[in-house]
């Protein structure tokens, strides 16, 4: 089904009982509502489910501007006020995480409960390497207006190739700035103002999402409880998905 929210236009799927609690299940970026079959099916029985795919992503389209993580935040919540979901409990993943902090701990929109499972949201510190090669980048594009404007593309695209990470190069030029947007912005401040019981899922061996991302959240959130699921990686809720559910299921019947 779609919504067409001001320059949207939002691609979502409602499983379950109507009169059932809401859950509203936020992916990862680049991730759609297929990763989530399994706990849609295991749980849609006792609870009305929501899932959504960001702009860009699965059947909905990327709008013509830049956009950042307080547009997808405040696009979550049009499309709560719209189909009237009312203090839903929020399960969200990687960068689903990252609306998720935002609607709640900055923007105030009450929800529930809240999972959070290898969320994003904790800007890493660079090291110097990492550093080094930024600004290598910077001066090399910088240097495009030295070359030939018939072989800037060909020049830009090969620094791209050489720098850029897959899932960035994949991207066209507006999600692009979308991505960085995103990707700079620290949402650890907003952490203590998250005021609902809170899970963190984590995998032992996340490294889009590391293990201390999570326990940080744990420290910074008033009332947090972090499971850390040993041999797992950054889709835990993949490798191990009986077990997260178990796990959910307890977190929610209490």
């Amino acid at each position: 089904m779609y919504l067409n929210i001001n320059d949207f236009t939002l691609y979502y799927e409602e499983y379950g009982k109507q009169e059932a609690p809401n859950i509203v299940i936020l992916p990862g970026w680049g991730q759609t509502r297929e990763t989530f079959k399994y706990i849609i099916a295991s749980l849609e029985n006792d609870y009305k489910i929501y899932i959504v795919d960001y702009p860009g992503f699965g059947n909905s389209p990327f709008p013509h501007r830049d956009l950042t993580i307080y547009d997808y935040a405040n696009l979550i919540i049009d499309f709560l006020n719209i189909k009237n979901i009312h203090n839903p409990i929020i399960i969200a993943h990687s960068f689903g995480g990252r609306i998720a902090i935002v609607l709640n701990g900055y923007l105030h929109q009450s929800i529930k409960q809240l999972i959070l499972i290898g969320s994003a949201g904790i800007k890493p510190k660079k090291t110097w390497y990492q550093k080094l090669r930024q600004l290598t980048y910077k001066l090399l594009k910088n240097c495009q207006f030295f070359v030939p404007k018939k072989k800037r593309k060909t020049y830009l695209n090969k620094l791209l190739h050489y720098f850029g990470s897959t899932d960035f190069q994949q991207l066209n030029p507006n999600e692009r700035q979308t991505f960085i947007n995103i990707v700079n912005e620290d949402l650890k401040p907003y952490l203590k103002g998250i005021n609902v019981a809170t899970l963190l899922i984590w995998g032992e061996n996340d490294t889009s999402t590391p293990l201390k991302d999570g326990q940080i959240m744990a420290k910074e959130i008033a009332d947090a409880g972090l499971v850390v699921l040993r041999g797992c990686e950054h889709f835990c809720y993949l490798e191990e998905p009986s077990v997260v559910l178990k796990i959910i299921r307890q977190f929610l019947e209490g």
